[in-house]
């Protein structure tokens, strides 16, 4: 049960701490009981090495398009624009093959994932692939662990927004930079090792290739790219979906089902996702379908540049608006045992 308020009311501008419940996440019960009466399901896991080919397109589309804008001498207006309409699509795009690839739902061997992981990444500014593949699975074991989970915010950014129309646009819009400031709490975690280091060297020499190669216009548009696709932009709105307090009913997982799923992976199915991380993304409607029963009478959203609206103006959507948990969960739910996608690390 919740340990405090049973309705949304405080979690605008009266309230000034998170949500906190002592129930064991849905995730690993639901899905016990939709793969008792759907037991197809346990044929949508596995891997899917064809996504690699998408990975390869959305990174040479990002370089692409930077070589463009060097090409034809574009102002440093016209990178933000294209940053804005075109980079910001293409790189949250490459945050879902990231994703993915932290689950291991490209290729058997983990080390192959780990490096299709990092050249997604080469194409986001920002090296982020190895560390996003450790805390995430994390956030799936340990979902509401403030300790573990670095998908939650930390108090200090939920204070810095402090539910405000600009404290809430700033938050969105330098959104990797608090992702990155909340890495430190993460006590489980190695933070540094070979592979973290590859990832740096790959990412940021690919920045500094396209600072010395490309010009300061094609370095801007890669660096507004990462962040208009995560922050301050209607895809920056996936973030609050997944997992915000956005409903009356105290609902801890969102999905959203509007038509951007096309150009991101099915990322919206969130709920599914969490229930059967060993489905990679293209199967994931096919969870929906087969699951209907529940995932069509919970909540979910059809649009993410409402949500985003709503985010930015509702008082009653904070930054303090998530569930927080204080008891470990088991590592890997039973009917994912197939793929195992929570491990140590």
């Amino acid at each position: 049960m919740l340990s405090e308020t049973k309705s949304r009311e405080t979690a605008g501008a009266k309230r000034h701490d998170f949500y906190y419940t002592e129930e064991k996440d849905l995730h690993f019960i639901r899905p016990i009981e939709i793969i008792k009466e759907h037991p197809e399901i346990r044929e949508y896991m596995g891997k899917n090495p064809y996504t690699f080919i998408a990975v390869t397109a959305l990174v040479s589309l990002q370089i692409g398009i930077a070589i463009a804008i060097k090409q034809f001498s574009i102002p440093w207006w016209g990178a933000l624009i294209a940053a804005y309409v075109l980079g910001a699509f293409l790189v949250h795009a490459l945050f879902v093959m990231v994703h993915e690839c932290s689950h291991n739902l490209l290729f058997k061997r983990k080390q192959l994932n780990t490096l299709a992981g990092i050249f997604a990444n080469s194409a986001m500014f920002f090296p982020s692939s190895v560390s996003f593949q450790r805390y995430h699975l994390k956030h799936h074991a340990h979902q509401g662990i403030h300790e573990l989970d670095a998908d939650l915010p930390s108090f200090g950014e939920a204070e810095f927004a402090n539910n405000t129309f600009l404290g809430k646009a700033i938050w969105l819009l330098l959104y990797p930079i608090m992702q990155t400031l909340r890495l430190p709490r993460m006590k489980e975690v190695k933070h540094v090792d070979k592979w973290v280091l590859l990832n740096f060297v790959v990412v940021v020499g690919v920045d500094v290739a396209v600072w010395f190669v490309l010009g300061p216009a094609a370095f801007l548009y890669m660096c507004a790219s990462l962040f208009f696709s995560v922050g301050l932009h209607p895809l920056g709105a996936r973030w609050v979906q997944e997992h915000y307090l956005t409903t009356d009913d105290i609902q801890e997982t969102h999905s959203y089902y509007g038509p951007l799923n096309i150009v991101a992976f099915n990322v919206g199915h969130h709920n599914e996702h969490h229930d059967f991380p060993s489905v990679p993304w293209n199967r994931l409607p096919k969870v929906r379908k087969a699951g209907e029963k529940w995932y069509n009478n919970i909540a979910y959203h059809n649009s993410w540049t409402l949500l985003w609206l709503r985010f930015l103006f509702d008082k009653n959507i904070s930054v303090y608006s998530r569930m927080l948990r204080k008891k470990k969960e088991p590592k890997v739910s039973s009917v994912n045992k197939r793929v195992p996608q929570v491990e140590s690390v």
